[in-house]
């Protein structure tokens, strides 16, 4: 398949291979404006795609929720689950970068891998945004089109903290750190006064210099563009491999992965006046 598929009405667009990718599709928002990328969301966070607290509870009944993958460890005096992780995702667009967020409360911040290798984000705490752009009908498991920008919550921000795992035509798995060039994120913990390993995570990723290099069919954004999404949070407490919660899909397979499409600009909810 070649280039976009371009998705006008949710009803033009419902070919999709079997899974969880059929549900009803995340519509990503446009930026009017780009923010500044400085660990405070407030300034876009109201005109982003974001629909709500994800914890343990919530995520055994979403449709793709399996236990063997979505869990938390046990390492003895541990808070309630929804108090060992709880998040909130944010994502949008605009005709340069993808803007990601997150707002999380965490336990422990665990960031120490005793096996360390540069490209195990998933042996630290972390949150990975997994897409594919131009979104095919193809399985593949980081082939051709499929990205994952992953965040290691890390104070020192060590070359490896922002990385990134791909595909190019005729390869798979390719490991390697986001380009500086490529990529701007900031961390701040304690944001709420209440937990000094809360976090709020703030970053955007240029389109161009990223899936551009992932698949030649890629172009630049437009609304009605349609890719594939699926978010993972690690968040090891101490283990080795850990716990992680996985949203919008079942693993690396780009076919479970949720449809997004960029839509346009939506306005902040607002309140009924008396």
């Amino acid at each position: 398949m070649t280039g976009f598929v371009l998705c006008i009405g949710v009803e033009l667009c419902f070919a999709t291979p079997l899974g969880f990718a059929s549900e009803r599709p995340i519509r990503v928002p446009m930026l009017g404006s780009a923010p500044r990328i400085d660990g405070y969301l407030e300034d876009w966070k109201d005109q982003s795609f974001s629909d709500g607290v994800w914890d343990i509870q919530r995520l055994r009944h979403a449709p793709w929720y399996d236990a063997r993958r979505n869990r938390l460890t046990d390492h003895g005096n541990e808070p309630r689950p929804e108090d060992d992780l709880r998040a909130r995702y944010y994502i949008a667009w605009d005709s340069k970068f993808f803007y990601f967020g997150a707002e999380v409360t965490d336990n422990v911040n665990d960031v120490n891998d005793p096996n360390h290798a540069d490209k195990r984000w998933y042996f630290k705490d972390c949150i990975c945004w997994f897409m594919e752009g131009p979104r095919d009908r193809r399985n593949e498991q980081f082939g051709q089109g499929d990205n994952a920008f992953c965040f290691v919550i890390d104070r020192r921000r060590p070359k490896y903290a922002a990385w990134w795992r791909h595909g190019a035509p005729g390869r798979q798995y390719i490991e390697e750190p986001l380009p500086a060039t490529s990529v701007d994120y900031q961390i701040r913990f304690n944001p709420w006064g209440r937990g000094r390993d809360d976090y709020v995570l703030e970053a955007r990723v240029e389109m161009a210099s990223t899936f551009g290099r992932s698949d030649p069919d890629w172009g630049p954004p437009r609304r009605g563009h349609e890719y594939g999404l699926e978010i993972v949070h690690t968040d090891p407490d101490g283990g080795d491999y850990g716990g992680h919660f996985i949203i919008y899909g079942t693993g690396d397979d780009d076919s479970s992965w949720a449809r997004m499409i960029l839509s346009e600009p939506q306005s902040p909810i607002q309140r009924l006046t008396k």
